[in-house]
């Protein structure tokens, strides 16, 4: 599995903290920066993460700010990507489980280094449960998806 990394400024440091964890569960990733405290802006690096996951370049994503909801919502617009915000493991196993989410967003103000390692190392262990019912809501969402990135005044 290869993992997709991001985060702002204020997730710089639990992000250099995930890439000790990734190497000792023997993952490969990218990190997409940024790459110190100095202040940035979380979309761009929710964009760059969501996008590497959208177009095939890593399996999963995982991006960082400060209260990970700016991360999630930016992650969400891109077609394809299912960003789950997660702030207890059972979220996170949640997401994988009934959503196959593919990019885990969190907030390094709201959490822990002990409990944000918790909860990466479930949502990268956790498989998609698959099922009729969970699959039939994963191809909902896709008609939304697929509804929204229509041209202007282009029906069904």
């Amino acid at each position: 599995m290869k993992v997709a990394l991001g985060a702002d400024h204020a997730g710089f440091q639990l992000k250099e903290s995930l890439k000790e964890l990734l190497d000792k569960k023997g993952l490969s990733y990218q990190d997409l920066g940024c790459d110190s405290s100095a202040e940035s802006d979380y979309p761009d690096f929710a964009r760059a993460v969501a996008l590497a996951v959208a177009h095939g370049e890593a399996d999963r994503g995982i991006i960082i700010c400060g209260t990970g909801i700016g991360s999630c919502i930016a992650a969400n617009k891109i077609p394809g990507v299912r960003a789950a915000l997660c702030h207890e493991t059972f979220a996170a196993a949640a997401s994988r489980q009934h959503n196959d989410a593919n990019v885990l967003c969190l907030g390094a103000r709201i959490l822990g280094e002990r409990l944000a390692h918790h909860i990466v190392n479930t949502w990268l262990d956790t498989p998609f449960s698959g099922g009729e019912r969970h699959l039939r809501r994963l191809e909902k969402i896709a008609q939304i998806e697929r509804e929204a990135c229509r041209p202007e005044g282009t029906h069904r």
